[in-house]
């Protein structure tokens, strides 16, 4: 009897270890297909505004999709995102997720770009918006947001000088403005208010996009109507080229480094924005709405007190401001199904799903490219501003997305730079900025 009570006791032991054991093996078995399941996006993206506010959209939506992991790479701002995307692809660690301009990069890029003309976001596209990224009918990318730029101003400032902001609407009126303020500066009638402001701009000359791209298109986006047919023209003219030099003159005669215009060289967006206009060093930049973010980050009562004053070229359309697409979202076609599935999935859950469209307005502050925000209005004053340009028709078109590949920041930016140094004229400029052209096109 107790012999056999042992040998009971014993095959239960068996049993129950064999049991363990082979829960264990299940256990492992779950683990591993779960791991395997898990499908992993690399995101290469260029708006360093958004950088912080974009991870935090991605744990939100790590959180309703467990399976999925999403990684951010930012570079932007004072680096050429072009070229380290360029980069990237070579060093064979190529990005699901990718941002392209407009029909240049579309071209360049086109033997990677996944056809998204099926997602759900199509259909809800305002209306143009998706000209830049459609070829032969197909939607290769996804916009960011609607952006405009002009000249960023502290009304306070203005307002303090005795100048009123509604009153210039044209260049003649703008530098009239421009003047009556640097002799407030000068004779230090608001020094006791703004005892930093030094000088009525900051020009970030160093950073080519602001010049060869923003800068010139003040000018190029009246000499073409879209983006399209600059891409498409074989020459540039420069028709209002005598506009774009008071432009540039401007604000390099009335900056912090007058006197010694090569220095505006080595000035470089972060001086421009969070060392210049948010700390009250100046009155005025050439920016975009994109700025209020930073701004805010260093002073929110400076960056709830901005507006933008029209960007006016002599003699064409001198009221307005220019407003179009910064850049698209597109997809490696190269990458495995199941990661272009999850990457079409997230980028369709930023822009439609509630919780996305509360980033892109609230957290990203973007003025959205499609339909379906129409309770989330822009609540900071430069999207506002963007959005008052648009709707009263006092915008151009950003016609840079179609220069030629490398021309508005390598050739046009650094002839810009060779003539604040003084070692090109302005004629020299011209004429090498129109024979790039020709060459690279």
């Amino acid at each position: 009897m107790f012999k056999s009570k042992k040998i009971l006791a014993l095959i239960m032991t068996v049993f129950m270890s064999m049991m363990l054991f082979a829960g264990c093996g299940s256990q492992e078995k779950k683990e591993v297909s779960e791991e395997k399941d898990k499908v992993e996006v690399n995101v290469f993206q260029f708006k360093v505004e958004i950088a912080k506010e974009l991870e935090e959209a991605v744990l939100a939506y790590e959180k309703e999709h467990p399976n999925v992991k999403i990684n951010i790479q930012t570079v932007g701002g004072g680096d050429d995102y072009g070229a380290a995307l360029k980069a990237k692809f070579q060093s064979g660690s190529e990005p699901d997720i990718f941002n392209v301009g407009g029909p240049q990069d579309i071209k360049d890029w086109m033997n990677k770009l996944e056809d998204l003309s099926d997602q759900p976001w199509v259909d809800l596209a305002l209306p143009g918006i998706l000209e830049g990224a459609t070829v032969d009918g197909k939607v290769f990318a996804l916009p960011f947001n609607i952006e405009g730029y002009g000249f960023v101003y502290n009304k306070g400032i203005f307002e303090a000088a005795g100048i009123d902001p509604a009153k210039i609407v044209d260049y003649k009126s703008l530098e009239e403005a421009v003047k009556a303020l640097d002799e407030k500066i000068k004779s230090g009638a608001l020094k006791e208010k703004y005892p930093l402001l030094e000088a009525v701009f900051e020009y970030p000359a160093k950073e080519t996009w602001v010049t060869g791209l923003h800068t010139s298109n003040a000018a190029l986006g009246q000499e073409f109507s879209n983006s399209i047919e600059a891409f498409n023209a074989e020459k540039v003219s420069f028709k209002y080229g005598d506009g774009l030099k008071k432009l540039i003159d401007l604000q390099a005669n009335y900056s912090s480094n007058k006197d010694q215009k090569q220095k505006l060289n080595a000035v470089d967006y972060t001086r421009q924005a969070e060392e210049g206009l948010a700390i009250e060093r100046v009155a005025i930049i050439q920016q975009g709405n994109w700025v209020y973010g930073k701004i805010k980050g260093v002073d929110e009562k400076v960056a709830n007190n901005l507006d933008i004053l029209p960007m006016p070229i002599e003699g064409a359309k001198e009221d307005s401001i220019p407003v179009g697409v910064p850049m698209h979202w597109a997809v490696n076609k190269d990458s495995k199904d199941e990661v272009k599935a999850a990457a079409k999935d997230f980028l369709n859950w930023l822009y439609t799903s509630d919780t996305g469209k509360d980033y892109i307005v609230n957290k990203f502050y973007f003025i959205p490219p499609l339909k379906g925000f129409d309770n989330l209005e822009p609540k900071d004053p430069l999207g506002k501003a963007v959005k008052r340009y648009a709707e009263d028709g006092k915008t151009i078109p950003w016609v840079f997305m179609g220069y030629p590949t490398g021309w508005g920041m390598e050739i046009l930016g650094n002839d810009i730079q060779k003539y604040l140094a003084g070692e090109y004229t302005w004629e020299e400029l011209i004429s090498d900025a129109k024979a790039q052209w020709e060459k690279m096109r």
